[in-house]
């Protein structure tokens, strides 16, 4: 299963995904982001689902891309070129997958800025090849495993969000999920874009790079629940024996 996630603040865009790719019993690690710059167009492309639908269908793009020389003005129709590519795809592969009993499965996060966006743009493809474009209210999305960072995304991500702290944010995302999957781990792999630069930043950081992180977040945590307001919880161990049983447990125990 893999992680990948995006964030779209005020001053940019961070994206971050793991690199584990497992193959039934096995595992390798692969970059499983798609860089594409040139010139006033910047774009990055985060995959999850079924690795070979990911790859046949960015080749198909990047093919379609030096046969026909095309130059997008604005990202969403870069995003559009790419769709038509997983329409392709699942139209080729479809009845081979279904032999198999498998289904096409292939989710995509496209961000950047193209020469003539107002903005930076932060898309969500669908297996279906339909899209989606982040909102300021909730500004972010997640595909593979979402579970174990929303909560954390939902609490603490804001369209206001400095740059830095959405990647310290982005981190403790991927720490949460890589902590409770065996399928997700490092490299973490980072990319960064400023509003209005063009240019994607890229860096990739192995589990001994960020392993201080990762303790301080575990002690934090552990630190904040001791300290956290607990008048409620004092309420539950307020006394004991049968006198401080609700009725309807003591009836039960009695009978018992």
């Amino acid at each position: 299963m893999t992680f990948c996630l995006a964030m779209k603040v005020q001053a940019g865009l961070v994206a971050i995904s793991d690199s584990r790719i497992t193959s039934g019993g096995e595992t390798s690690t692969a970059c499983k982001v798609s860089i594409y710059e040139d010139k006033r167009h910047s774009m990055f492309l985060m995959t999850s689902g079924l690795r070979s639908a990911r790859d046949k269908a960015l080749t198909y793009f990047e093919e379609t891309l030096e046969q026909t020389h095309a130059t997008f003005d604005k990202l969403y129709k870069a995003v559009n070129a790419f769709a038509a590519q997983v329409r392709l795809v699942d139209a080729e592969d479809r009845e081979a997958l279904h032999a198999s009993n498998l289904s096409f499965n292939l989710h995509a996060l496209i961000g950047g800025q193209f020469e003539n966006d107002k903005e930076h743009r932060l898309y969500l493809l669908y297996p279906q090849a339909n899209w989606v474009e982040v909102s300021r209210e909730t500004p972010y999305f997640v595909i593979g495993e979402s579970g174990y960072a929303k909560p954390l995304l939902d609490r603490s991500l804001r369209y206001e969000t400095p740059l830095p702290t959405a990647l310290k944010i982005g981190y403790l995302a991927f720490e949460a999920t890589r902590t409770s999957t065996t399928a997700t781990d490092f490299p973490m792999d980072v990319v960064i874009y400023h509003r209005g630069s063009f240019h994607l930043q890229q860096r990739r950081y192995e589990a001994a790079e960020l392993s201080k992180a990762s303790a301080w977040w575990t002690e934090s945590l552990r630190g904040l629940i001791e300290v956290m307001p607990a008048d409620w919880a004092d309420e539950a161990f307020a006394g004991t024996g049968p006198s401080n049983v609700t009725p309807l447990l003591k009836s039960t125990l009695e009978e018992g």
